[in-house]
């Protein structure tokens, strides 16, 4: 299949980034919009507010000078001269060419040189991928194209630029979400060399952050298949096919992804559930220690991934759920999610069987419960009114009320309080 691609218009850059060019062109400079705005502007997608541009043939002296006219610039990355401009919401990256050599372990471990007078390929020979190696001369809007990455975007294909690609571990991640994010496939070379690094070297934070954007992915199953084909699972032993399927955790994810899901964090919880459905709780737990610190996640995927599948089985036996099941099951994890996860793992794992998704829905919303789980009627503050002593007795008595309110004897904290006046010997008092 290939990519419908855009001429690039003015109108879809920022008016000052064209001024700032002219003011540069008129010193003897030149500069180019590089990285991934350049493909990104090539597929139509305008809507960007980050800009990076490198800067030739002039100083830094010259450089600050002329941006100083348009804002405030800021000096970012020292050892290697970018000079950071916010106006309007958008933000300018401003840089000289650089040549990067590897002197160290680890994906940072890099000496940079920058040189005003290099030339345009040498300097792109340093990015990853050909996708990603275009430039766009300000103010022309001509072409810069050294690797063919106009090519391979049309064509679909994502191709590292040369060996240095070998340098930095992070980039085979790269490829992972950027096979999801524009739905590439990746070349067999690039397979290749994928396949010979070793990711060990690589910081959580960084894993987590490449893992995320996978996951935000508008087709993650093309991201699956090129985290399958570069052999990834020998350093993320816990992602497993579903039920012995590639293809079907592929199909998992993409289901899951159709949920137009607005708050972020939902939608990465629904999809790190999906991506670990073919493994082991203990598994799920496992590999998010291995990518992240970050608390919530931990507690959360792991529920929803529980109680996702809990429902599945439940579903798949044809249970008959009382209301108490409900608001007990949305105790555990956002109903929302849950229903949602539920019937695409079951779609997937059980195509040809029928469920009564809807009809269950109809009964959450009836139930209020869809976002907001059940809270205890009956309180501390409210035993201490009716007269109890606080005590360790508390907790035993709330969590009793609580048990009959989600069964629906309670609809109110007056039906709970009598319950206590009734039920509670008065010696507690």
């Amino acid at each position: 299949m290939i990519s419908k691609l855009y001429s690039v218009s003015k109108n879809n850059l920022p008016k000052m980034l064209i001024s700032i060019a002219d003011d540069i062109n008129g010193l003897g400079g030149k500069c180019y919009l590089v990285g991934g705005q350049v493909r990104d502007q090539l597929l139509g997608r305008v809507d960007g507010r980050d800009f990076d541009i490198e800067v030739y043939h002039i100083n830094h002296k010259q450089l600050l000078a002329v941006l100083k006219k348009y804002g405030k610039p800021n000096l970012v990355g020292k050892s290697f001269g970018v000079y950071h401009l916010v106006r309007h919401g958008i933000e300018f990256d401003f840089s000289f060419p650089r040549t990067e050599s590897k002197i160290g372990v680890g994906h940072r471990a890099f000496a940079v040189e920058t040189d005003p007078n290099l030339d345009f390929k040498t300097a792109a020979s340093r990015r990853d991928f050909t996708i990603n190696a275009m430039g766009l001369e300000l103010p022309s809007l001509e072409l810069k194209d050294e690797f063919n990455g106009k090519k391979d975007l049309e064509n679909k294909i994502l191709r590292h630029i040369g060996p240095a690609f070998s340098e930095d571990s992070l980039r085979v991640l790269r490829g992972v979400q950027f096979a999801a994010r524009f739905q590439l496939n990746v070349h067999p070379d690039t397979i290749k060399i994928c396949r010979e690094q070793d990711l060990r070297d690589l910081s959580k934070e960084r894993l987590w952050e490449e893992f995320c954007k996978w996951m935000r992915a508008i087709k993650p199953s093309m991201g699956l298949k090129a985290f399958v084909e570069m052999d990834l699972t020998k350093f993320f032993s816990q992602i497993k096919p579903l039920t012995g399927s590639w293809e079907k955790l592929g199909s998992l994810l993409d289901k899951c992804v159709a949920e137009d899901l607005e708050n972020d964090y939902d939608k990465l919880i629904l999809m790190f559930s999906a991506l670990l459905a073919g493994t082991s709780l203990q598994g799920v737990e496992e590999f998010l220690r291995s990518i992240t610190q970050e608390q919530k996640m931990l507690k959360s995927i792991p529920a929803l991934w529980v109680s996702g599948r809990d429902l599945m089985t439940q579903m798949v036996a044809q249970k008959d759920f009382s209301d108490g099941d409900l608001r007990r099951f949305s105790l555990r994890s956002p109903m929302f999610l849950m229903l949602f996860y539920a019937q695409c793992l079951a779609e997937v794992k059980y195509p040809n069987k029928t469920f009564a998704w809807e009809e269950l829905q109809k009964r959450v919303q009836i139930l209020e419960i869809m976002r907001v789980a059940p809270t205890p009627f009956l309180t501390g503050k409210a035993l201490q009114e009716l007269g109890f002593k606080p005590g360790r007795h508390f907790g035993e008595i709330i969590a009793q009320s609580f048990e009959k309110q989600l069964d629906g004897e309670f609809n109110s904290i007056e039906d709970a309080k009598n319950w206590v006046r009734n039920t509670i010997p008065s010696v507690n008092s």
